[in-house]
């Protein structure tokens, strides 16, 4: 990985500007495209996999108080304004891969709801 703190390909200068937090944009590859396509499949594999872990605790959890049965979630289908609000997460999540898409990717506070959500 050309550029890379310690590789083999980093230049002096490079490893300087890292480690002295100079450097706009971490780079692992030449073409910098490369390095945003590789920032947006990170952050949707990780998005995917909180999703699918909480999905799935969520329908363990549901099933076992009796509270929907097995299969009720994909027969579901969301109330007008809930299906809005799906589209404002959803939409919201595409910015943030089209920022790391613009090389425009930083690090993000949690949200402010995080404590009242994983509670």
């Amino acid at each position: 990985m050309a550029g890379q703190q310690g590789s083999p390909g980093a230049s002096h200068a490079q490893v300087e500007m890292r480690l002295a937090g100079t450097d706009p944009e971490q780079t692992f590859f030449k073409d910098p495209a490369l390095d945003r396509a590789v920032a947006m499949i990170m952050a949707l594999a990780a998005e995917l996999a909180v999703t699918e872990d909480r999905l799935r605790s969520l329908e363990v959890l549901l099933e076992k108080s009796g509270t929907i049965s097995a299969g009720a979630l994909d027969a579901y289908s969301p109330e007008p304004a809930e299906a809005a609000a799906l589209a404002v997460e959803r939409n919201a999540m595409a910015q943030q891969l089209m920022e790391a898409a613009k090389g425009n990717q930083v690090s993000r506070s949690a949200r402010a709801d995080n404590e009242e959500r994983f509670a």
